[in-house]
């Protein structure tokens, strides 16, 4: 099939470089990026295994309640100092 095909500067320069460095002709080049690439747009997504974050003991909590801020920091940092 024939037709005309309009590259962006990027393309046309990786395709230039990718032509010099395997030596093939245009046509082929331009054939095998196509096809490389819409094997990958089709292809179906690989399912990658869910991250797992590892658990630690941290012990037992050492206030009575997370709900106060004030009794935590004192519980920390001591009484605060004026």
């Amino acid at each position: 099939m024939r037709t005309t095909l309009t590259l962006d500067d990027d393309v046309a320069a990786l395709l230039a470089r990718t032509r010099k460095s395997r030596k093939t002709g245009l046509k082929e080049t331009v054939n095998e990026a196509l096809r490389q690439g819409l094997r990958q747009m089709v292809a179906p997504a690989k399912r990658r295994r869910p991250y797992r974050t590892p658990s630690t003991d941290l012990g037992r909590c050492l206030v009575g309640s997370l709900d106060n801020v004030a009794e935590v920091l004192d519980a920390i940092e001591g009484p605060p100092r004026l």
